[in-house]
């Protein structure tokens, strides 16, 4: 019978481990209420990109308007005073230079100067305050990113000491995706092992590999409930198909070294065992297929990593196994 073979050869493999992996990024933003009103304006909805700067809801002013207004007021009378003082002790120091009026006199002016000084300034800056305190009505992105849940609606009242069933107030949080990390638990008998640098592959669907990677970050403690090492990774900006929390599979390379393999088209499995057909010589000029009980690795491409029973060189048939049995005399055709 007619088929084709390929020889077991040797080919670098990676020794590896797959882990449960959690994506977080780097930049992740929880907003709460500075301020105490309520909720006029949700100018975006969960999932939206947003930019730096941008205006995601607002908490109404009015009363913090009227404050504003009152310490204006306040700073408008302090600096009329101020002024009038100010004109006072000049007209002061030239009565008494004059010899008109005396130095208690002039001395009182003064006074009652550096008084209307000292008022005015912290009412102006009483003034800038409570202005400054209006930005905190407004909530904004603090950097570019998307919109996560918003657990708030308009018309709710919301201050900085209010709480929830599950704790302070959240309005929202902004996750940057361009930033991300995996979070490798790896356990504390690898400890040894973990350097920085080692290769990361993030895995997909059926293993895919979506993204390569290194060691950028281990741990210098171990974790006492898991008796694990935290390991990071940074995620290519390319993948943005991650989300912050998600939970995915890496994998480590610990180590790459020469690894006999055979094509995954040579193959077959019974009852559990993986076996392959081996065309060898029979010494009279031809050949029989005898079936060999093999150890595999994980796949890596088209290929299988042999842990045992095969050794480079012999040639594994991947045609026609359908129709194989031990001892068939075969004919290979390359």
């Amino acid at each position: 019978m007619p088929v084709q073979v390929a020889p077991v050869t040797m080919n670098p493999v990676p020794q590896s481990d797959t882990y449960v992996a959690t994506i977080k990024s780097r930049r992740s933003a929880t907003l709460q209420p500075q301020v105490t009103g309520n909720i006029t304006r949700i100018l975006v909805k969960s999932g939206d990109m947003v930019h730096a700067g941008q205006v995601l809801m607002t908490i109404d002013p009015l009363q913090q308007m009227a404050n504003v207004q009152q310490m204006q007021g306040t700073q408008e009378q302090k600096s009329a005073v101020y002024d009038f003082q100010k004109i006072e002790v000049e007209r002061q120091r030239k009565l008494y230079a004059e010899g008109v009026t005396s130095k208690d006199s002039l001395d009182a002016a003064e006074q009652a100067y550096a008084n209307s000084r000292g008022d005015y300034s912290s009412a102006s800056a009483s003034t800038q305050s409570q202005k400054a305190l209006l930005a905190y009505y407004q909530i904004r992105a603090p950097f570019a990113g998307i919109v996560g849940d918003i657990p708030v609606h308009v018309g709710d009242f919301v201050s900085p000491t209010s709480f929830s069933l599950t704790g302070p107030v959240l309005l929202t949080t902004v996750d940057d995706i361009t930033e991300l990390e995996a979070y490798i638990e790896i356990p504390a008998d690898r400890a040894t092992q973990i350097r920085m640098g080692l290769p990361v592959q993030i895995l997909g669907d059926g293993d895919q590999v979506l993204a390569n990677s290194t060691v950028s970050f281990i741990s210098p403690e171990v974790d006492n409930g898991l008796q694990a090492v935290l390991v990071k990774a940074e995620v290519p900006r390319t993948l943005v198909t991650l989300r912050n929390a998600q939970l995915i599979k890496a994998r480590i390379v610990w180590s790459t070294s020469p690894t006999p393999t055979v094509p995954v088209l040579a193959v077959t499995r019974i009852g559990g065992q993986s076996f392959v057909y081996v065309a060898q010589d029979n010494g009279k000029g031809g050949f029989v297929c005898h079936q060999v009980a093999v150890g595999l690795g994980d796949t890596i491409g088209n290929n299988y990593p042999v842990l045992s029973g095969l050794k480079p060189g012999d040639k594994v048939i991947i045609s026609g196994i359908q129709f194989l049995a031990d001892g068939v005399p075969v004919q290979p055709l390359n």
